[in-house]
């Protein structure tokens, strides 16, 4: 098409790669200059696409042998993809659409929760030593019935409560299949809890560790666990013989206390933060570090990481109060989400992709709100004032609908909820 028959909307769709390319590429003055000029709305995200509609312009061009690169012919995934989704209109609700359905307290302050892979289930850990497991269905229900009803045991939302710990409860996770909850705490135990059973308060296994715990994550499949503890070592455990496997190299550690670690979807890599300030990402099959991200946060406590569902990115955040977006396959921050209140954050916390990755929360320690920004583009939106009078130490994200919880310090974990208009 020539530039005299092109309409005004797709010289603005030009622009629009043109600037997304260059922040790509990392000539960010040269792109705020043609931001200036040309007024994108809304802002563009970085992302090699013109890249792309270049390669395949070239591949069309007659007599030209070019090698066609595997990446041209996959289709883009369901998530956050800035080679493919520069100007996606979001129908997800954003942060301050959300309200709280209901509240529960624990008897001391409220430090970790974990999401069922289905959505259906939340776990609470506090520093009381208890665990809370609570039914999503039966906390939406009960914040939707008008009748000033009693609770009776078929329908309260917290359906089993857990006691095997000794000390803080610092770590949760849900197997992805099985009705088995795994937990770590300051007692320097990891346990395994069945749920399926009404009446067992306490663990069907106990795995003793070294050191007091910080994370937990079950490999996709259910059959091995990462542990986290304050000991600097990553360690992976076989579910069902506890053996206990680590990196023959000891280059590969952490040089701090490990914060959390994830698996990415198809489990052939993994991910772990820690005090040391570092991004480690790891061989999901020979457990090797492969990449280490140096100074993520500018030599900052690392409290976060978070693989997209397409596996290409990571975020993460700090203790600096900033949340970035990381391309992995080239180890670049993508995108800085800025305007957290707090310039030094005191607790950790994390930052988290909404259901559908159109959003990142973050809780603000300052102001005890809550932060959202379009996670393309790092516009912020309006603050959702959390309702906590003490500072949030969690936050978990539903993987497959508009709610997530937050944990605090004054005792209680809040459930939000967005429910659609009617």
């Amino acid at each position: 098409m020539s530039q005299a028959t092109m309409t005004i909307r797709e010289k603005d769709q030009m622009y629009r790669l043109i600037i997304s390319q260059l922040l790509h590429d990392g000539y960010h003055e040269v792109a705020q200059q043609l931001s200036k000029i040309v007024s994108p709305v809304p802002d563009c995200p970085p992302s090699d696409r013109l890249q792309r509609v270049v390669q395949l312009g070239l591949h069309a061009e007659p007599d030209r042998q070019v090698p066609v690169n595997i990446s041209d012919t996959v289709a883009p995934a369901t998530s956050i993809d800035l080679d493919f989704d520069t100007e996606v209109q979001s129908s997800a609700p954003e942060a301050a659409q959300y309200e709280t359905c209901y509240v529960t307290a624990h008897k001391g302050p409220c430090r970790v929760a974990a999401w069922s892979k289905d959505g259906q289930l939340i776990a609470t850990g506090s520093t009381d030593a208890s665990i809370k497991i609570l039914d999503v269905e039966r906390m939406l229900a009960k914040s939707a019935s008008t009748a000033s009803t009693t609770d009776t045991v078929e329908s309260h939302p917290v359906i089993r409560t857990l006691y095997d710990h000794v000390d803080d409860v610092t770590a949760l996770d849900f197997h992805p299949s099985l009705p088995i909850l795994v937990s770590g705490g300051k007692d320097f135990t990891v346990k395994l809890f069945d749920f399926s059973k009404s009446t067992v308060k306490k663990s069907a296994k106990t795995i003793q560790e070294v050191a007091a715990l910080r994370c937990t994550a079950f490999h996709p499949t259910g059959d091995y666990l990462l542990v986290c503890t304050e000991h600097p070592t990553l360690r992976l455990y076989d579910v069902n013989t506890a053996q206990c496997f680590v990196s023959h190299n000891p280059k590969d550690q952490h040089k701090g206390s490990i914060n959390m670690v994830q698996y990415n979807p198809l489990a052939n890599m993994y991910a772990s933060c820690s005090k040391d300030g570092s991004i480690k990402l790891w061989d999901g099959i020979s457990s090797r570090c492969i990449n280490t991200l140096e100074s993520a946060h500018s030599g900052e406590h690392i409290c976060s990481v978070q693989f997209s569902r397409n596996g290409k990115y990571i975020l993460s955040s700090g203790k600096d109060s900033l949340v970035k977006l990381w391309e992995i396959a080239t180890s670049r921050t993508l995108i800085t989400y800025t305007g957290a209140g707090s310039d030094q954050q005191k607790s950790r916390t994390q930052a988290v992709f909404n259901h559908t990755e159109d959003y990142v929360f973050f809780p603000d320690e300052k102001t005890l709100s809550l932060c959202c920004w379009d996670s393309r583009n790092a516009e912020r939106n309006k603050l959702l004032s959390l309702g906590h009078n003490n500072v949030v130490r969690c936050i978990i994200h539903s993987p497959t609908g508009p709610g997530f919880i937050t944990c605090s310090d004054d005792f209680r974990a809040r459930f939000w909820y967005h429910r659609p208009d009617n």
